[in-house]
């Protein structure tokens, strides 16, 4: 084999394989149904190896075929990837970037890697969306979105972590002071909770104490709130204990205004993710934004 010819055929048998059939793969590739079927017997005969398996109706990767085949897609992300930086290598970010963050994470921590940012490239002119609530990115045409979550859904978009956050326990002295301190993670049992509505199951708070082991608390719900900014204000006139991401109670926690609860547990971080459509053809005035951000937060 060639140097020249090392690589022919692996961006069609990739495609073939994601779209699951030599018709679908000829159409995104712009080729004939002929072209792609000759393309991966050429494959199959240079490598040689039979790499899939097909039927009228269906195709099944090989044993062969499956290894052969992660690597393929490593390999075509890779040279995508190099063609797309050497591409952008020389474009300065511009035009308007639609962006969606949760609003204590941008108060907190967003704002200054946002100004910096602006400064750096004026032809970029920012639409902001500053709100807890999860957005459609493609169907509302977000060019970006900020999650601070547990564990992300939106399986179908591009995600980087970009930091993460403790998650802490706390109260208002006034709360602590009428109804008494819990010392245990089970007491919240029998305190006012304010607890966060997006979640799964907002009742259901875990805690890791010192042995490793997650202690299950189910806690008495007295108030269900959707926004942490509101849920942080609500703690702060002494209406309820609430569990919440250090970002939005640290400022606070260090003037005294509130107070940490269960520092000897440990609760589930929080991941803070940056997501896009997609990776393909990702644009300067992005991928500069989630540089900024990532390198702010450490790194991920």
């Amino acid at each position: 084999m060639t140097n020249n010819d090392m690589f022919d055929g692996i961006p069609v048998f990739v495609q073939v394989v994601k779209q699951g059939g030599f018709a679908k793969a000829a159409e995104a590739l712009g080729h004939s149904n002929s072209h792609v079927s000759k393309t991966l017997s050429r494959l199959e005969a240079r490598v040689g190896a039979r790499l899939l398996n097909r039927t009228t109706r269906s195709i099944a990767l090989t044993p062969e075929g499956e290894v052969f085949y992660q690597h393929c897609v490593q390999l075509v992300n890779d040279a995508e990837q190099a063609l797309s930086l050497i591409d952008q290598a020389d474009q300065i970010p511009k035009g308007e970037l639609k962006l969606s963050c949760p609003i204590a994470l941008a108060q907190t921590h967003i704002e200054p890697v946002l100004s910096d940012y602006l400064s750096r490239f004026p032809n970029v002119t920012l639409d902001l969306d500053l709100s807890d609530k999860h957005i459609d990115l493609v169907a509302e045409g977000y060019d970006l979105a900020i999650r601070a979550t547990t564990a992300l859904s939106e399986s179908s978009l591009i995600c980087r972590k970009i930091g993460s956050s403790r998650i802490v326990t706390v109260a208002a002295k006034t709360y602590l002071e009428r109804y008494g301190r819990p010392y245990h993670p089970q007491e919240l049992s029998q305190h006012h909770c304010i607890c966060y509505s997006n979640l799964k199951s907002p009742t259901r708070w875990e805690y890791i104490n010192s042995q490793q082991n997650v202690d299950v608390v189910q806690v008495r719900q007295r108030i269900r709130c959707n926004n942490g900014h509101m849920q942080t204000q609500l703690v702060h006139s002494g209406q309820g204990i609430a569990r919440l991401p250090l970002f939005y109670v640290e400022k606070s926690l260090e003037q005294g205004q509130l107070e940490q609860l269960f520092e000897s547990y440990r609760a589930p971080e929080i991941g803070i993710y940056a997501l896009y459509p997609s990776r393909k053809h990702l644009s300067p005035k992005v991928r500069k934004l989630i540089d900024m951000l990532q390198l702010s937060f450490g790194g991920g």
